[in-house]
């Protein structure tokens, strides 16, 4: 999860909203991501999506089987479908996202029996620093009226 933090820390640092994830397979490190949606102009840049994408192309296909994605906080609707058809099989989370988490905070995709695949789901791992960072964020783009999003 320390990992994940580096790549949230690298989205502040663009003043991105501060997530990060790291996949691992087989004790390495094959895929990073942090948020680009402003720096790229693109909804779907969540650092879920980057860190598949990479994790995909370092194994050469699509299916991540056996891996472990550390994401700082609790993925969305579209990045837990891209677990599921990634075929990540565990998900170890920082913090819950009570307005847009699909992991079990509004509903739990990863363990919805109608789906093909289901993923291993932890909470709380570095939970305060992973809270801390999006909550200072967001305090910061309150109090300081320069950033636009």
């Amino acid at each position: 999860m320390r990992l994940a933090l580096e790549e949230a820390y690298k989205a502040l640092s663009t003043y991105e909203v501060p997530i990060g994830a790291v996949i691992v397979h087989e004790d390495k490190v094959i895929g990073r991501g942090y948020n680009r949606r402003e720096i790229d102009k693109d909804p779907t840049a969540h650092a879920e999506i980057i860190a598949i994408k990479e994790a995909s192309k370092y194994l050469g296909g699509w299916r991540l089987t056996g891996a472990t994605i550390y994401v700082t906080l609790e993925p969305c609707a579209m990045c837990a479908g891209a677990i599921i058809n990634s075929r990540i099989d565990r998900v170890v989370i920082g913090t819950k996202d009570p307005k847009g988490g699909c992991c079990g905070s509004i509903i739990n995709l990863l363990d919805n029996p109608g789906f093909n695949h289901r993923a291993d789901v932890k909470f709380g791992v570095l939970e305060y620093e992973c809270s801390s960072i999006i909550t200072n964020f967001f305090k910061q783009i309150r109090n300081n009226k320069q950033y636009k999003f």
